[in-house]
């Protein structure tokens, strides 16, 4: 079982929002997540570790059919008091997901894989559950935010002490490990601070910047090709012979 948040980390999460630099970099990611997923309208998501509901408010508000599942029941209460009665939400662990083959067409593991048990498990169940296509977001281990996140961790208990940090190429192996040599992209985004200046948004936005790997939060998208090989069969079919119609 990974870290599960209690009641104070809950609430302390959802405070974090309340921030207007902190709502920023929320709305990066967000931005980031459905850049990437480029979801259609009227579809099904899978929030997996939907924690306080945040990102799953922006899959609502995309148009589309959104379902949540995360460990802590104070986070699911939260989540539920943000979005109402609009989303199906389930108590569950992303190792072990409640849910059927390709039940959804995509599904969302953003800042989840970091408090899993077992980070390749929890993607062997998401790659399971989806059919079109997984948006992965995680915390970047060469990041500068990063680095010093674990430095204070060292004289400071913070939630950052239960989480571990990922690189693109961890993650990329991940995946391949599981699914083969599949299409991934990946996009690293804030990579400067106060990203609600006026100029360092404009930056942000610059596709070189994004394709820079130590950015803090690394966004990857994965579309899952089938890795069966169709053999064709062979049509037996025997046609019936005309019959000559003689004219006398």
């Amino acid at each position: 079982m990974g870290y599960v948040f209690t009641f104070n980390d809950a609430v302390n999460y959802d405070r974090w929002y309340t921030r207007p630099e902190n709502r920023a970099v929320a709305a990066f990611e967000n931005s980031l997540m459905h850049e990437m997923l480029q979801p259609i309208r009227g579809r099904t998501v899978l929030d997996i570790g939907c924690g306080t509901g945040m990102g799953t408010m922006s899959l609502l508000d995309a148009g589309l059919q959104v379902t949540g599942i995360d460990p802590s029941p104070y986070m699911l209460d939260i989540a539920q008091r943000h979005t109402g009665n609009r989303v199906d939400f389930h108590r569950g662990f992303a190792e072990d997901l409640p849910f059927g083959d390709n039940e959804f067409n995509y599904s969302c593991l953003v800042t989840t894989l970091e408090f899993a048990e077992s980070p390749h498990k929890a993607l062997e169940e998401a790659f399971r559950v989806t059919r079109d296509k997984i948006f992965i977001g995680v915390l970047n281990r060469y990041a500068i935010k990063s680095i010093q996140r674990r430095v204070k961790g060292i004289f400071v208990t913070t939630i950052y002490n239960r989480a571990r940090f990922f690189s693109i190429w961890e993650i990329k192996q991940m995946i391949r490990s599981i699914l083969g040599d599949v299409p991934v992209l990946w996009q690293s985004i804030c990579h400067f601070p106060n990203p609600a200046n006026p100029f360092v948004f404009r930056l942000e936005q610059s596709e070189i910047v994004k394709k820079s790997p130590f950015g803090k939060f690394i966004g990857i998208t994965v579309i899952p090709v089938p890795r069966f090989r169709s053999r064709p069969l062979a049509l037996k079919y025997h046609a019936k012979a005309k019959q000559e119609t003689l004219v006398g």
